[in-house]
């Protein structure tokens, strides 16, 4: 059986467009559910797992919760559910959740300034005992 193609009229008044204000489709395998939009430039964010006494390991160490209505976390989803209290959270599977916490910039470079010490503090303490010859052979180039 053949199919017989008709005159049809594809002038701009017959065509569907796509409407204006459609929102950006994110193909599959792009998504980040982990973003965080909206952030305040002078704080740093992470997002801290829900578990034992994360959250208030987070806190002593100065920082803060994220309010939900601050920040929008994830890329869109369909089924994406409704924050649950007053704060940004985001479901990490398995069940678990993790909230948006944030620490003042200063006070970040101040850590990570303490990281960086104490990731050269052992390595000279490695290079020393390596020089001694007693853990065999470092060239240093």
């Amino acid at each position: 059986m053949a199919i017989k193609e008709t005159n049809v009229d594809r002038s701009d008044a017959t065509v569907a467009k796509s409407p204006s204000g459609r929102v950006r489709r994110t193909p599959v395998g792009v998504r980040n559910v982990l973003t965080v939009r909206g952030k305040d430039p002078a704080y740093e964010y992470r997002i801290v797992n829900d578990q034992s006494d994360r959250i208030e390991q987070f806190k002593d160490a100065g920082y803060e919760l994220v309010n939900a209505s601050d920040v929008i976390v994830g890329d869109r989803r369909v089924n994406k559910a409704s924050p649950e209290g007053s704060f940004a959270q985001v479901a990490v599977g398995g069940g678990d959740k993790a909230v948006v916490m944030r620490i003042k910039r200063e006070w970040y470079y101040e850590d990570q300034a303490r990281n960086v010490q104490n990731v050269a503090e052992t390595e000279a303490a490695t290079k020393t005992e390596a020089l001694k010859g007693t853990y065999g052979k470092l060239e240093i180039s």
